[in-house]
């Protein structure tokens, strides 16, 4: 029987494949990304991904599945237990640093087709929904509709990051991005009677 090789019998082809993509996004975006690709990146068969993802759709999901951990973690470390609109500002501005940071995976995660019967995408988006909905809920208890609330919120900085990854708003400072930020996540407070508790 011929020896085996490569990473595929370390015992994480998962994790290797995951890796792989992740590294193929931040060189080439998604039109680099396929599981022989992602197969040779991480030096296994061309079949070994399909193991644990039947097609490139699945590979997208597990991939944006990861990427919506690392934003949650992201917006977690912005602010721990935000509970004021100054909080909201900075848990926004960490939002639109990580889609400058992670330009190709924050595409995946929001623009590129997917398994739409991924549970793990699923769960792990609507973690970061819950998260924005209790960010809202602390920081405005008296709001009138706070989710509705917490979905203009999500949908102004959501808008913010594209209108920055596509150049329509001035990226070219960390500072800059921040005052952008804070200044449209007070002005939508302000203009909803929320500004201030």
């Amino acid at each position: 029987m011929p020896k085996s090789s490569g990473p595929y019998h370390h015992g994480d082809l998962r994790a290797a494949c995951l890796r792989a993509a992740s590294e193929l996004l931040e060189e080439s975006g998604s039109g680099g990304l396929s599981l022989r690709a992602v197969a040779r990146r991480a030096g296994v068969s061309p079949t070994a991904p399909y193991r644990h993802y039947a097609d490139r759709d699945a590979l997208v999901s597990a991939v944006a599945t990861e990427g919506y951990r690392e934003l949650a973690g992201h917006l977690t470390t912005a602010h721990p237990s935000p509970s004021a609109p100054d909080d909201l500002a900075a848990v926004a501005i960490a939002y639109v640093r990580f889609a400058l940071e992670h330009p190709a995976l924050f595409r995946v995660m929001f623009a590129e087709p997917c398994d739409p019967g991924n549970d793990d995408r699923a769960t792990a988006t609507a973690a970061v929904s819950e998260y924005v909905t209790a960010l809202v809920r602390r920081a405005f208890p008296d709001a009138t509709g706070p989710d509705a609330l917490a979905t203009a919120v999500w949908a102004l900085v959501h808008g913010l990051a594209f209108l920055h990854l596509d150049g329509k708003l001035d990226a070219s400072t960390p500072e800059v991005v921040a005052d952008q930020v804070r200044a449209a996540v007070h002005a939508l407070l302000a203009a909803s009677g929320s500004g201030a508790r």
